[in-house]
């Protein structure tokens, strides 16, 4: 009998955590797609941005409406719905993207993120801080500017003695009283002139100041050099004046709303008039800025915004494989974009910044499996963390092949 409630106790607890399983996996599925596709004119909260708060959603309105509006909200407006039709009116007659693709169980996950947001403490600002692990920004122009520095002490070391040389040659000139013999018979002007032309004669320091000349033309000529090809604080004019600071952080909305290929491409992307148009069909339709939007849009051309960020041809990046696998948050690369009004260029991109990143930032292996056996043959050898350096993240044709 105690064996049966052993097994009965065990198979209970089994499934409780694979209910807990399946809410964890639901809430991270809605979080991302409310994050891609709703987070741009909704809140979380009861605090309405461009559409309603949605808190309390799943509780106002029973899911197969909720599934119905998901799919086709005009529909929904025009079949007479008062509810639907009160929120349309409320919004300036704003209309809803419909996104007709999402099935039932994906828009109970964004449900079950809603709720659970609510329910915990509220998170952290979109790109407050870097994901743990993440290396910060750090520019690096390598070990020879050590060596410059070094030798750069070394002379003024040299210079200090001859600077001290020259004050006691001259305090001894002061302690001359010009009543005196000595004094009168050696004008001021002419024993500096002489004791500046002995000093000029002086081989160490002729070597010396010969030397430094020579250093700092070098240091600027390596530092010319280094700065070949990096645009650190590049901030073009773009066509259009669009604030990151105004959507991406006092909206909030997430970089892969606009950039619809941050987390699953190997570029960003650039976004089209037409995810501008999903909101700037209805908000601030007469600002000079968007009215150059539906220009675009009337002559049927692209804008022409201006690439900030650009490696060179011959280095390969995967956007992805930062930000999804390696869970990377956009600021460690390109700074606090969420205060920029116009976007720069924070890092210097080199690959000397990426090597250091690398050595730098632990692996991501929480939750995937792929790591798992790398992790298992780091650990025998290592007590450090598994770094991107440990699999192969130094290797040359990685990027360059």
């Amino acid at each position: 009998m105690k064996r049966l409630k052993i097994v009965a106790l065990t198979m209970l607890l089994g499934m409780f955590a694979s209910v807990v399983s399946v809410n964890a996996q639901d809430v991270a599925e809605g979080e991302q797609i409310f994050k891609n596709n709703c987070a741009a004119c909704h809140n979380t909260s009861a605090e309405p941005l461009v559409g309603p708060g949605l808190q309390g959603v799943s509780q106002r309105r029973p899911l197969d409406w909720i599934v119905k509006w998901v799919h086709n909200p005009q529909a929904v407006i025009a079949s007479g719905d008062k509810y639907a039709n009160d929120l349309y009116n409320k919004f300036g007659k704003a209309q809803m993207t419909a996104y007709p693709s999402y099935s039932e169980a994906q828009i109970k996950s964004v449900l079950a993120y809603i709720d659970a947001q609510n329910a915990a403490p509220a998170a952290p600002a979109a790109g407050a801080a870097p994901v743990a692990g993440a290396a910060p920004a750090a520019s690096s122009n390598g070990g020879m500017l050590e060596y410059i520095l070094i030798a750069l002490l070394g002379v003024m070391v040299l210079v200090l003695v001859a600077l001290l040389s020259i004050v006691t040659t001259l305090s001894k000139l002061a302690s001359v009283s010009p009543d005196s013999e000595e004094g009168q018979s050696i004008p001021l002007l002419q024993r500096i002139a002489e004791n500046g032309k002995k000093l000029a004669s002086n081989s160490a320091f002729k070597t010396g100041a010969a030397l430094l000349i020579t250093l700092l033309i070098g240091k600027a000529t390596i530092d010319a050099a280094y700065g070949v090809g990096i645009h650190q604080g590049y901030a073009p004019e773009q066509p259009i004046k669009f604030s990151h600071k105004l959507h991406a952080g006092d909206y909030q909305i997430n970089c892969s709303y606009c950039h619809t290929g941050v987390y699953k491409g190997k570029g960003a992307n650039v976004p089209s008039a037409n995810i501008c148009m999903n909101c700037h069909n209805v908000i601030k339709r007469e600002s000079p800025e968007i009215q150059k939007i539906y220009r675009a849009i009337e002559k049927d051309e692209p804008i022409q915004w201006v690439r900030v960020h650009n490696l060179p041809d011959l280095a390969y990046f995967n956007h992805s494989q930062h930000t999804n696998v390696g869970g990377l948050e956009c600021q460690n690369c390109h700074g606090e974009i969420e205060k920029m009004e116009v976007v720069q260029q924070r890092s210097t991109l080199t690959m000397g910044w990426c090597i250091d990143c690398h050595r730098k930032t632990d692996v991501n292996t929480k939750g995937n499996a792929y790591y798992d056996k790398l992790v298992e043959i780091h650990n025998k050898d290592s007590k450090e963390p598994l770094k991107v350096q440990n699999i192969g993240g130094l290797e040359c044709s990685k990027c360059h092949y």
